[in-house]
């Protein structure tokens, strides 16, 4: 622990940005990727020549074998630190870890991280449906015909079956995330949900239905890491880094410990421990829901809530803007945009944005401690992130 503790307020966010949303025919991965990087480095009110760190993800429509290396040539950028990272949907926080232990130890001194592609134009729905299907265990899994919805409706089956979550109480996940990307200029999702419109949309995997399963979407975002000593003197509020933890478990779904404990609580343990704050704390959370099960499983193991209750809390209105603890205040991946490891990104960009107090309709009332939470995989690859506009 001596490592990670010593990364609390040793780094901020000092710049966010968000590509074009939706359907972005114009732009290729690669280009949507370069959109939310300038608008990150304008933000953050630095130059391209400013970045000596580089940090990607993943791309299924573009696969480079070298990502992080065709978004230098793509940019110019030419940092002393550059990597690819592919953890899923949790490679934005681990890429967030990295690059703060970077500068940590002097490694580089500002990082730019940045992650997207144009899934929906690029692999358009035949293609979005053969990447959800050709996945899993190649011996085990993937010969049956495993998917990704079929993984994670075995989860949301055995949680059902466990604690009694109820179809009405997953669909309301569905319903918070719409009401707050209706607020959201920049969100793809704009029309109106119910629990009764979740419950009739098409099956795709027993409980899951259509409106329980992210969208698909043309996407990236991008944010600026930096010391915490410069970011003070950088154009917006930083929003500092009070704790971090990652925990790994498994890959494919038949090799996970549980169908109903994963590592939210551990990376979550580690990151409030390294923070020095609690559950009780936290003024709202960016919480990964690819499907509606799992910010239900994250927002108990993360500890708000007691094993069980997590869908009533959705339920009762409480991940509301203006609830006990707003949830997703961007739409999420649910309804404002999902596209590899974009839509987590998208949260941590949000939080950022919070933090500042800029967000209008939108704006969580003396928004000052922030935890995001990213998840890859079956709910295999897990980091939680803390930040708050003040050193802690």
């Amino acid at each position: 622990m001596a490592t990670s503790t010593s990364l609390r307020n040793k780094v901020a966010i000092v710049g966010v940005g968000e590509s074009d949303i939706g359907k972005v025919p114009n732009q290729t991965g690669l280009g949507l990727n370069v959109q939310a990087a300038r608008r990150a480095i304008v933000d953050a009110g630095l130059k391209p020549s400013d970045i000596d760190g580089l940090l990607t993800a993943y791309s299924y429509v573009e696969p480079y074998q070298m990502l992080g290396s065709a978004l230098c040539e793509y940019t110019g950028i030419r940092p002393r630190m550059a990597a690819s990272m592919v953890v899923g949907g949790a490679s934005p926080g681990v890429m967030l870890h990295h690059a703060a232990t970077s500068i940590a130890m002097g490694l580089a001194e500002t990082v730019l991280v940045c992650a997207g592609e144009n899934r929906a134009t690029g692999l358009g729905r035949e293609g979005s449906i053969a990447m959800l299907t050709n996945q899993g265990h190649p011996q085990f899994e993937r010969p049956f015909g495993g998917s990704i919805p079929a993984g994670y409706a075995m989860v949301a089956r055995r949680y059902m079956h466990e604690f009694g979550i109820t179809r009405e109480q997953l669909a309301a996940v569905a319903v918070n995330t719409r009401a707050h990307a209706l607020l959201k200029p920049n969100a793809q999702m704009k029309t109106p949900l119910t629990i009764e419109d979740v419950l009739a949309s098409k099956p795709i995997a027993d409980p899951l239905r259509m409106l329980d399963c992210c969208i698909i979407s043309d996407a990236a975002g991008a944010f600026i890491v930096t010391s915490a000593e410069r970011a003070q003197d950088l154009k917006h509020k930083p929003a500092y880094l009070l704790g971090i933890g990652e925990m790994h478990t498994h890959e494919h779904i038949m090799c996970a410990p549980s169908f109903t404990h994963f590592g939210a609580a551990e990376s979550g343990r580690m990151a409030f421990e390294m923070a020095g704050v609690g559950p009780k704390d936290m003024d709202l959370a960016q919480l990964y829901d690819c499907f509606t099960i799992v910010p239900i499983i994250e927002l108990e193991e993360l500890g708000f809530v007691e094993q069980g209750a997590g869908g009533q809390f959705f339920l009762d209105g409480h991940a509301r803007i203006g609830g006990k603890l707003p949830i997703n205040t961007h739409g999420g991946m649910l309804s404002q945009a999902h596209a590899g490891a974009a839509g987590a990104l998208l949260g941590i960009v949000e939080s950022v944005r919070q933090l500042r107090g800029t967000e209008g309709a939108r704006q969580v009332k003396d928004a000052r401690l922030a935890l995001v939470h990213n998840e890859g995989g079956i709910l295999s690859s897990h980091c939680t992130m803390i930040f708050s506009n003040q050193k802690g």
